[in-house]
């Protein structure tokens, strides 16, 4: 199994290669299929782990957030990506202190969001982001964890392609590796933010069926495609479906689809002998 270094390092590598697909398990089970499956690195999912505990994103508190993302990274061999949503913190100096504790976790990367979670202002003024991207490369200090800038703009309403280039722009220029917009959704959205923040790293989330391939994704420059919550609520929608006609049609068609215990069974056989 890589150490922390190597897998590090790794991830650093893996986006000097060309675009790749970054997978969000929201469990030990999930992230070792998708190491089966061949996928180079993961990354957690606020949300999918949320759901997973019965609780709403944004919903998970700091420490049983660190036990997931360490509990994933032990788990694996592969390179994992903290959705670190806003830090758990606003400012600054609480930044630095729980970025320092996730990088203690043995990830390749994390990510700080500029979602206030404050409806009336959803965003932080735009020189309180920055310095909250100065504390996280800071924390991180020479550990070579990739430090991913987020602008939510789209996500809070706010869907002003210039207003997240202005955002990605200032947080690449206080030190991070790689930048992110979620919610853009359109090939000229994409292409505009990569084309600004050149030769910086850029990831796109793809949680839907919104006419974008890997292939599309990377001839339009992008290094990495996540897919945010999209995986927990492919697994949440056929677990609705077959739990909902069970309690209202009393039958077991929604079980179609279903995995065979034996085959699930012969895969964690597999991966509990390592």
């Amino acid at each position: 199994m890589p150490n922390i270094t190597e897998r590090r390092q790794t991830f650093r590598d893996l986006h000097q290669s060309g675009c790749f697909a970054i997978p969000n398990p929201w469990d030990i089970g999930s992230a070792r299929y998708l190491q089966h499956l061949g996928f180079k690195a993961i990354a957690t999912s606020s949300a999918g782990f949320a759901f997973s505990r019965g609780l709403p994103d944004n919903g998970v508190p700091r420490d049983l957030m660190l036990a997931h993302i360490r509990e994933l990274v032990e788990a694996t061999d592969i390179p994992v990506n903290a959705d670190f949503e806003n830090g758990f913190a606003n400012e600054p100096d609480g930044v630095f202190e729980n970025v320092r504790l996730c990088v203690e976790t043995g990830v390749a990367g994390l990510s700080i969001e500029d979602s206030t979670g404050n409806k009336e202002n959803p965003l932080y003024e735009l020189d309180h982001a920055v310095e909250r991207i100065r504390a996280a490369k800071k924390a991180i200090g020479e550990s070579a964890v990739v430090l991913v800038g987020r602008a939510e703009c789209f996500l809070v309403g706010r869907p002003d392609i210039e207003e997240a280039i202005r955002r990605l722009t200032a947080y690449a220029e206080a030190g991070a590796d790689c930048l992110y917009a979620p919610g853009l959704s359109t090939r000229e959205e994409i292409t505009a933010v990569v084309k600004a923040l050149a030769p910086k790293w850029v990831n796109v989330l793809v949680s839907g069926p919104v006419g974008l391939t890997m292939n599309d994704c990377a001839q339009l420059g992008v290094q990495r495609v996540s897919v945010g919550s999209g995986l927990a609520r492919a697994a949440w929608g056929g677990f609705i479906q077959a739990a909902e006609e069970l309690a209202k049609a009393g039958t077991f068609d929604g079980f179609a689809k279903a995995k065979p215990h034996s085959e699930l069974q012969k895969f964690f056989l597999s991966v509990a002998k390592k």
